[in-house]
């Protein structure tokens, strides 16, 4: 696909304190390669990737591919870089939240993550997929799985085990996400929720500007 031939733009945001592989993951996602060499994210950067979406029709049968340009927002872990972090909540439709298999901390600061989301996302029920990272050191593991899903049922999202070292459920949880806002887009009659920067499909050539949300939300219907 050329830069402009795409039916959709969607933003997605990596979170998680700082070290857990959220820079990794996107590197793998977008590139399949990992980078053993540790890099602190400072401030906000970001990847890109170019999918084809196909979803299912009622009768059962797969319609015309959507064509997807995804940015993958990659965030700053640490405290002092939080302000900034949150002025790009509004603008995500969904967010990979990732903590460390090997580091509790990290699984215990998921709710103050949740909590963060609740208050500067879209709307107060975002489209969220939970990642255990690092899930290829096993030997090292303190979060037990079973908690981790437990802690998602909690919020009802979905949960996966993954690695950025070795691919793991990489792709498989960024499908998932991009599946929920797919599906979230075509049951939405009012895409007002959508945030500014998406484009859609206008049923000619080229895409249309959805304007930015304007209703309050706590009002999000979606």
């Amino acid at each position: 696909m050329s830069d402009g031939d795409y039916d959709y733009l969607i933003k997605f945001l990596a979170l998680g304190d700082s070290g857990v592989g959220k820079t990794s993951f996107l590197y793998q996602y977008t590139d399949g390669k990992f980078n053993s060499k540790f890099i602190t994210t400072v401030g906000i950067d970001f990847r890109e990737k170019r999918v084809v979406y196909k979803s299912n029709s009622t009768d059962g049968t797969t319609v015309r591919g959507q064509r997807i340009h995804i940015q993958l927002w990659d965030t700053a872990g640490q405290e002092r870089f939080r302000s900034l972090t949150t002025a790009f909540f509004r603008d995500a439709m969904g967010f990979l939240l990732l903590f460390d298999l090997t580091n509790e901390q990290s699984f215990l600061n998921v709710r103050n993550w949740m909590s963060q989301l609740q208050m500067h996302a879209y709307c107060e029920n975002p489209d969220i997929v939970l990642c255990g990272n690092k899930c290829d050191l096993e030997d090292q593991r303190a979060v037990r799985e079973e908690e981790a899903r437990e802690l998602a049922a909690k919020y009802g999202i979905p949960y996966f085990e993954t690695s950025a070292a070795n691919g793991e459920n990489v792709g498989r949880a960024v499908e998932v996400l991009l599946d929920l806002i797919m599906k979230r887009m075509e049951r939405c009659v009012d895409r007002s929720w959508i945030p500014d920067g998406t484009l859609r499909s206008n049923g000619h050539s080229g895409s249309e500007m959805v304007e930015p949300p304007t209703q309050d939300k706590s009002k999000c219907s979606c």
